[in-house]
């Protein structure tokens, strides 16, 4: 089952300063993880939600007005999903290049 996601959905797009709503980032960051999740079982995650999940949470974090708790546990989530989006953008350059080398091989006429 595919979900569509609309990306010009203001909810997708990361937080500039972090506004004067904490509870409605909390709330879009908790929405874009549980799409994330959802989306996970078929492609291993869009790296391009995943990014904007820990653009949120690192906002969120720099809040000064947020509870203290929420502030540390927006900043050790922020840290694991930065995590995340590191490792699947190796993964992506590895695929990627594996893809090219492949290509050039198929491409380049034998000798003999």
């Amino acid at each position: 089952m595919a979900i569509h996601l609309d990306r010009s959905n203001p909810i997708f797009l990361a937080p500039s300063q972090g506004g004067h709503h904490p509870e409605l980032m909390l709330s879009a960051v908790l929405h874009l993880m549980s799409h994330y999740t959802a989306g996970n079982d078929h492609d291993g995650g869009c790296i391009k939600l995943a990014s904007v999940i820990e653009r949120h949470l690192k906002a969120l974090a720099s809040l000064p007005d947020l509870a203290p708790v929420l502030r540390a546990t927006c900043q050790q989530l922020q840290e694991q999903w930065a995590t995340v989006v590191e490792r699947n953008l190796q993964e992506q350059d590895k695929t990627n290049f594996l893809s090219r080398i492949m290509a050039r091989a198929r491409n380049t006429p034998a000798t003999a």
